[in-house]
């Protein structure tokens, strides 16, 4: 999964986040792809989901701020995001899922389509109030 400027949200410090989880779920792809342990697996996808939950709170804090009219949504859709991410993540500690190049498609999706319809809405409102 490769950055690009058609995924800028047209606000710096949530770039910059998103290129780090971008990042993280190629370690995660890289570590499956080279058969690495479960343990080092699974300790990429705990970094993935507390990175995530750090970057969530830190964009609906900057939302709430600016009183971004669409924050209800926003949040209902980052709650759906992590718990999906939890449950796969608890599933994955108890043996039940491995990761696999679905999962690793999930997770690139979730990203993406998270990034490009929801958060991309919140981008010019943001830049109308001078963040940048």
């Amino acid at each position: 999964m490769a950055w690009n400027d058609g995924l800028s949200v047209k606000v710096q410090q949530f770039d910059s986040q998103h290129k780090e989880l971008v990042a993280i779920i190629n370690e995660l792809h890289e570590s499956m792809k080279d058969g690495n342990s479960t343990e080092i697996i699974g300790t990429t996808l705990d970094r993935l989901i507390s990175y995530t939950a750090t970057h969530f709170f830190e964009e609906e804090q900057l939302m709430d701020s600016h009183d971004y009219p669409d924050s209800v949504t926003h949040k209902a859709a980052h709650e759906c995001l992590i718990q999906q991410v939890l449950e796969l993540q608890q599933m994955f500690k108890t043996g039940k899922a491995i990761m696999t190049l679905d999962v690793m498609m999930f997770l690139r999706d979730w990203l993406m389509g998270h990034i490009q319809i929801v958060d991309k809405k919140y981008g010019a409102f943001l830049n109308s109030k001078g963040v940048a």
